[in-house]
């Protein structure tokens, strides 16, 4: 069994375990496989093992990635999880399932744009900086219910949940897992189409069950399926 199938098979496993014991069906959780700084060679192997859903956070990367004589066809539910510069969301819109790193009012208004120019609808989630670091990308936790107002008015996209990355310290990640859940009912509780609000994206390999416990619909799993990355 090579590296890459029993990593998979090993996060199955977690997911589902964590998912019993959180009282929780393990089909309601998705497992992304962060393949950036991966080459298309390892993504192939991931899907020929049954995978499907592919994350990637470089927009070069990934364009080259998905036109790659290996993965230009196939199936492949693609997720766009890096932050998203306005500039570069007309060379994504279309291309993804869903972009995971819009976290500015902005940046939603350009994505909009660009889906009614290119006649086009898109999903998003709004990533929010649940731990405060100033190393973080993401919307403040208590700007999301003004900017929701907003965010709900824009056509031709679909803000679908709410996404975040926690910090390292394995004492505070669950406990912003939770602010995340809790906050993602406070946007249902204004939300015109609450059950569009459907998805959490959160936990990475070293805390995903922690995420899992407390209501992630999505995963990002990068280093435990295809090992350490490289630097771009």
């Amino acid at each position: 069994m090579s590296s890459i199938s029993s990593g998979l098979q090993d996060i199955y496993r977690r997911i589902e375990a964590a998912a019993v014991e959180a009282g929780r069906e393990p089909a309601s959780i998705r497992l992304i496989a962060v393949s950036k700084t991966k080459p298309a060679g390892m993504v192939r192997e991931a899907f020929d093992e049954g995978h499907r859903l592919f994350g990637e956070s470089y927009l070069q990367e990934f364009l080259e990635k998905r036109s790659d004589p290996l993965l230009e066809g196939l199936p492949i539910e693609w997720h766009f999880i890096g932050h998203l510069q306005s500039n570069k969301i007309r060379s994504v819109i279309g291309k993804v399932a869903l972009i995971h790193g819009i976290d500015k009012i902005s940046t939603a208004r350009e994505l909009s744009r660009q889906a009614q120019r290119q006649n086009l609808h898109a999903e998003y989630l709004l990533e929010v900086n649940t731990s405060g670091e100033s190393t973080k990308y993401g919307m403040a936790p208590d700007e999301v219910l003004s900017a929701a107002e907003t965010l709900f008015t824009l056509p031709a996209i679909t803000l679908r949940g709410l996404m975040n990355i926690a910090s390292p310290d394995a004492a505070s990640a669950p406990k912003e897992f939770r602010k995340l859940r809790q906050l993602l009912e406070q946007l249902r509780d204004a939300a015109p189409n609450p059950e569009q609000l459907s998805e959490l994206s959160m936990g990475m390999s070293g805390d995903f069950e922690a995420a899992v416990m407390e209501g992630a619909t999505m995963i990002r799993i990068g280093t435990a399926i295809f090992g350490a990355r490289g630097v771009l």
